[in-house]
């Protein structure tokens, strides 16, 4: 019988004790994304080329861990009509391609498939010679924009 209540009474007690346990769900961080606060060292905005109706602006600049990202503003828009567009950063506002050699005045990004807020983040994180971003359709082997970073 003493055995009984014990073990009811653990019961009891363990059940009071989980129940009272409050769930904690896991934080999932998005590495690709900055953290916290973003804070732009250069800023340029978007010059149309090519038809693409190209608006919007760009800035350099790290988040709150000290990761560099370059960030697009809300206010971006491009002709996305092939789906998606190459994101570069120059050492000038003139995509110049060396496929023998490669280019150092070349910093490829990623592709861009939205309008709006965009995020890429840099890594490695580019010299300080690269001071344009660039917009290039590769499948029509266009510019759509670029953005002096000053």
């Amino acid at each position: 019988m003493k055995k009984s209540i014990l073990l009811s009474a653990a019961l009891v007690a363990g059940l009071l004790f989980t129940a009272c346990t409050e769930e904690v769900e896991p934080e999932i961080i998005d590495s690709s994304q900055p953290q916290g606060d973003f804070t732009a060292s250069a800023t340029g905005d978007f010059v149309e080329q090519s038809g693409a109706g190209s608006t919007g602006s760009a800035s350099l600049g790290t988040d709150s861990e000290g990761t560099t990202f370059l960030q697009f503003s809300s206010s971006f828009n491009t002709n996305l009509a092939t789906g998606t567009v190459t994101v570069y950063l120059s050492t000038s506002s003139e995509f110049t391609t060396d496929p023998g050699n490669g280019n150092p005045d070349l910093y490829l990004v990623g592709g861009v498939r939205n309008a709006g807020v965009n995020n890429f983040k840099l890594d490695p994180v580019p010299g300080s010679q690269f001071t344009h971003v660039i917009l290039w359709c590769g499948s029509a082997n266009v510019p759509f924009g670029y953005a002096e970073l000053q």
